[in-house]
């Protein structure tokens, strides 16, 4: 068999990530750490691995991630869908399922801006009548 390479790119709010996807045993590398230590809760390598799980290839691909921005909730969704669009590379068939599950879809909301004379996005300073 041979050890094509398949790389795609997750978004979500600032965060950006880079996946290359080849043929393996199942090992995730994020930003040159294994994933258990990149993210130490077990609900976030869960989401992280939803599109392995549903595509019954956990332990057929050898995953390599560079992460770049955003906090810990962004990261692990950028990566989800980078996983996702690379599963399709590799098989177009896993399509329809990973596309039913909505793990195609870029989640477009981002954080709105601060505006001025306010001191957030939307809450105002207190008001006072007199």
């Amino acid at each position: 068999m041979e050890k094509k390479l398949y790389q795609a790119t997750g978004r979500r709010k600032e965060s950006t990530a880079s996946v290359y996807l080849k043929g393996g045993t199942g090992k995730i590398t994020i930003n040159d750490k294994p994933m258990e230590e990149y993210f130490p809760r077990e609900s976030l390598r869960i989401t992280v691995k939803h599109p392995l799980v549903l595509t019954s290839s956990e332990n057929s691909y050898d995953i390599k991630a560079k992460i770049v921005g955003g906090g810990v909730t962004g990261q692990v969704d950028s990566l989800k869908l980078a996983i996702a669009r690379a599963l399709i590379k590799v098989n177009p068939k896993f399509r329809p399922i990973l596309k039913k599950e909505g793990l195609l879809k870029r989640d477009p909301r981002m954080v709105e801006r601060k505006k001025y004379g306010q001191p957030k996005a939307r809450k105002r300073f207190q008001f006072s009548k007199r």
